[in-house]
């Protein structure tokens, strides 16, 4: 078993009537892929949202490294080791890639650190190398997915949470994605995923956990979850009583 890096314990995330997440408890382990996965609605970006600290919490906590976190800001997250790659890039669109990622590689995670370097690291990760001198503004989606992933990883994290880095994007497009999220992990950042593209997450995870209405219905391995009678009622329904 690898030591724990995040752990959110009895998480509740209520927005007057609604609750959004319920009591949810979910541990994600160093140097994993671990994957956040379930039906629209089911409490994901809300989980992301909790962690990152875009969001307060209702009830429970959240602990990264063992310190609690919940409460802290953005800002003190990023400079603890926290980064997140959004769904919908929103680059700076008439500066160039590099500068972009070059604007990461300034803030995050604190400690001394060659600037230049961690840029040029960043684009060779992500494999945006030739598109350095271009406005990030002509980017194809696929390639701004690339460059939200290039600029959270320079800001240099422990823990990278990646919000649908898949979305919309073509069978090429999603397994180069996949290879970029291996070659962060073989790097040494965690990864925490949320993602539909189911075939994406079974080839990519070590661990996958599943909400569905807000509450955790199941965890384990990409094996376990596909044969798991709850999670294919969660995404397929149960057939009506004859």
């Amino acid at each position: 078993m690898r030591a724990p890096i995040l752990q959110l314990t009895n998480v509740t995330k209520r927005f007057r009537g609604l609750v959004a997440t319920d009591r949810v408890s979910l541990t994600v382990a160093a140097g994993s892929i671990t994957s956040l996965i379930g039906p629209n609605g089911a409490g994901k970006s809300t989980i992301f949202n909790l962690v990152t600290g875009y969001l307060p919490l209702s009830e429970g906590e959240i602990r990264f490294h063992d310190e609690r976190i919940d409460g802290k800001s953005t800002v003190a997250l990023a400079r603890r080791g926290i980064a997140r790659a959004f769904q919908i890039a929103k680059p700076f669109p008439d500066i160039s890639v590099h500068d972009n990622v070059r604007i990461g590689a300034l803030f995050g995670r604190d400690g001394r650190r060659d600037v230049d370097q961690v840029t040029e690291r960043a684009l060779a990760l992500t494999g945006l190398e030739d598109f350095a001198d271009r406005p990030a503004g002509d980017l194809t989606v696929g390639f701004l997915r690339r460059l939200e992933i290039a600029r959270a990883i320079a800001a240099r994290p422990i823990l990278l949470l990646a919000d649908e880095p898949c979305a919309g994007l073509n069978p090429a497009e999603t397994e180069e994605i996949c290879d970029i999220l291996r070659r962060i992990r073989a790097r040494g950042t965690t990864v925490f995923l949320v993602e539909h593209d189911m075939e994406a997450v079974m080839r990519i995870s070590d661990n996958i956990i599943v909400l569905d209405a807000g509450a955790k219905i199941a965890e384990g391995t990409p094996g376990e979850i596909s044969a798991n009678p709850a999670v294919i009622a969660a995404y397929l329904g149960t057939p009506d009583a004859a």
